[in-house]
């Protein structure tokens, strides 16, 4: 079974079509969205193809310059990509399904209970990424801020900010991009983030894609829960960024020690008025569902080698920690689909 449709579990549904399993008969996706396009299918309008940070082909199908317009917003481009692939290769999505918990089943079964009644599986591709699972952090005062405040799950795009003051909160991709549009439209916009932004220059080749990942991979497989690979590849300076470094629209200020009914303020005594603050505070992973099988460590996170939870054999994690970027998901989904197969042939069916 794979749950989740976005780009990692699509992944793994063709390497298990390809291994020669069928769709309906041998394995099942089920996906809670309404349409495909994972998440990107709920991203703002404001956010075009052309400003998305490498985004790779599904395996056994590109994603032809022709439909790949940078000017169309990557919600569309997307989505339609992924739903002509889903017919392509007849992978039978059941949507919108939601997946509220796999727990033991018997038999070396596992029991997965969903909105569309209960399933067994012998082997789980959980591959249900982070947009529902937005982070907000809490600082004192928060509840008595008289303005609004909104999270990058629910970013409209900046025609909502006009002639407001706007504190962002988060230093990275998404907390820029929102920030460069808003500030085309605000009346003042400050930036916030815990620490320095880390800018980077000239090319990214695999050497440092690699080294990157790595350092994802090893919180996972240590059992603490997985920071972004984003996270630790810098941004990169195009030319927009490099614009509004030059502007002072990317002027950081550190992290605010409290929210005041108008605005944010520090210990040494500097405050800012807003009328929003915007929090790109990134996401958690979407596990919640494998609670009842007890996956997590003491540190938090769930331990994975490769994309195998340690805790439990049946059960890989695609889209998670090393493999949450677009081409990582590509290669842990075949990852994950090759050891299934051989749990598979190791343990034969029950009748």
């Amino acid at each position: 079974m794979v749950v989740g449709a976005g780009q990692a579990g699509l992944s793994g549904a063709y390497h298990l079509r390809r291994s020669g399993l069928e769709p309906g008969r041998d394995f099942v996706v089920l996906d809670h969205a309404p349409r495909p396009g994972g998440a990107w299918q709920f991203r703002w309008p404001s956010l075009t193809y052309g400003k998305v940070h490498g985004m790779h082909s599904l395996p056994g199908m590109e994603l032809t310059t022709a439909e790949s317009d940078d000017g169309r917003p990557s919600s569309e481009v997307i989505g339609a990509y992924f739903t002509a692939y889903e017919r392509r290769f007849g992978l039978g999505v059941h949507r919108p399904v939601d997946v509220r918990a796999v727990r033991e089943g018997g038999g070396g079964r596992l029991l997965v209970e969903t909105s569309e009644g209960n399933w067994s599986a012998r082997g789980l591709i959980s591959a249900t990424g982070t947009w529902d699972r937005p982070f907000w952090p809490r600082y004192p005062g928060q509840e008595t801020f008289r303005g609004r405040q909104s999270h990058t799950a629910d970013y409209p795009g900046p025609d909502e900010f006009a002639g407001l003051r706007v504190v962002v909160v988060g230093g990275g991709a998404s907390g820029t991009q929102h920030l460069m549009e808003i500030a085309e439209v605000a009346a003042d916009t400050t930036w916030v983030t815990r620490r320095p932004p880390v800018f980077r220059e000239g090319p990214f080749g695999e050497e440092q894609g690699r080294a990157a990942v790595a350092l994802v991979d090893e919180r996972v497989r240590r059992g603490l829960p997985p920071r972004s690979v984003v996270s630790v590849t810098g941004l990169p300076v195009t030319e927009a960024i490099t614009r509004a470094r030059e502007t002072g629209v990317l002027d950081r200020l550190p992290m605010f020690d409290r929210i005041t009914p108008d605005g944010v303020a520090w210990d040494d005594g500097r405050t800012v008025e807003a009328d929003v603050i915007l929090w790109a505070t990134g996401f958690r992973p979407a596990v919640s569902h494998l609670a009842p099988l007890g996956l997590r460590e003491p540190g938090g996170g769930i331990r994975v080698e490769g994309t195998r939870a340690v805790r439990d054999e049946r059960v890989h994690l695609v889209g998670y920690g090393p493999s949450a970027s677009t081409i990582g998901a590509n290669r842990a989904g075949r990852a994950a689909v090759r050891e299934i197969k051989r749990l598979l042939e190791r343990e034969p069916a029950m009748a």
